[in-house]
């Protein structure tokens, strides 16, 4: 996710947990490719990881992002399921355009919580296949959604 935040030329890319295993896995992680022998191996994806900020909740995120004189963001999430009032991706592009700090929120396995999804400024449109099947990784539909909303405009 981070290479793909890197290469659409977003400002950061949040790992949001409570978990405190979890965060040391990700330092981990993050630190042999920013600091360790993978800075060295691999220096491109070193960039795309130096983006990368770990913080406990989203609120604590979006501080951060405010702190950093961004301002404080709109917050919009994604699902694979359908939701009323959802917003597009066309729209959620001429949002972005104005200026306005916002904190795209991507869920893993079953998804963000209830909560989550109510407090959010905006739910984005799933993404949808030709098919009924609708089980994209997060690192997939992250990368689509990027493309989409920052993506150059086809050569056609």
């Amino acid at each position: 996710m981070a290479r793909a935040a890197r290469t659409y030329g977003a400002r950061a890319l949040y790992v949001i947990t409570p978990l405190e295993d979890q965060q040391s896995l990700v330092k981990t992680l993050v630190s042999h490719w920013t600091i360790g022998s993978g800075a060295v191996y691999n220096p491109k994806r070193c960039q795309a990881l130096e983006m990368v900020c770990i913080q406990d909740t989203l609120e604590k995120a979006r501080e951060d992002i405010d702190l950093r004189g961004e301002g404080y963001p709109r917050t919009v999430v994604t699902s694979a399921r359908d939701h009323s009032g959802v917003i597009s991706i066309s729209r959620f592009r001429k949002l972005l355009e104005t200026g306005t700090p916002y904190l795209l929120v991507f869920g893993t396995a079953w998804g963000l919580s209830q909560g989550c999804m109510d407090e959010a400024d905006h739910i984005l449109e799933p993404i949808l296949g030709n098919t009924e099947y609708n089980h994209l990784s997060v690192r997939s539909a992250t990368s689509i959604i990027l493309d989409r909303l920052l993506g150059r405009p086809s050569l056609e």
